[in-house]
């Protein structure tokens, strides 16, 4: 019996040992296959990202030679025009910014809350509420006017 013990427990110890090779190779498998995939997902985003730089290439190309050739057609007519000059004059318009600047907005909040705070804090409600008022105006005007430079606004 202790023989048949014995033995039992050396074939259970073999099969143990070619288990745990059997799980590496597995294991090394799936990283194999895992690495493969990801080259060939790397050459799809490579090979997309060719096409998409192509597309704004030709893109860019058109435009050039849209603007360029409607400089052809303009050139011409300020000739004729008599301006005896070879050059083009060109102009450009900017958008124009519609609706209020932050400065203008942080004056009229500042003045509504400096109002608002100086009547409540102050005894007499009037006095309060104008030296608040003008208060929170100036420093709302401060506050938007540095926003106004920052977004480019105000020069």
């Amino acid at each position: 019996m202790k023989k048949l013990i014995a033995i039992f427990g050396i074939v259970l110890a073999m099969s143990a040992c070619s288990n745990a090779k059997k799980e590496e190779a597995i294991r090394q498998a799936a990283i194999k296959a895992t690495r493969d995939s990801m080259r060939v997902d790397s050459f799809k985003k490579a090979e997309v990202a060719q096409k998409e730089l192509a597309v704004k290439e030709a893109e860019e190309k058109r435009i050039l030679m849209l603007s360029e050739a409607r400089a052809a057609e303009n050139a011409p007519a300020a000739r004729m025009a008599g301006t005896g000059s070879s050059s083009t004059t060109t102009t450009t318009t900017t958008k124009k910014k519609k609706g209020w600047s932050s400065a203008a907005l942080g004056t009229v909040i500042g003045a509504g809350a400096g109002g608002l705070g100086g009547a409540l804090i102050d005894k007499k409600k009037g006095r309060g509420a104008i030296i608040g008022g003008v208060a929170g105006a100036g420093a709302g005007y401060l506050i938007g006017r540095g926003q106004d430079k920052k977004s480019g606004r105000a020069q």
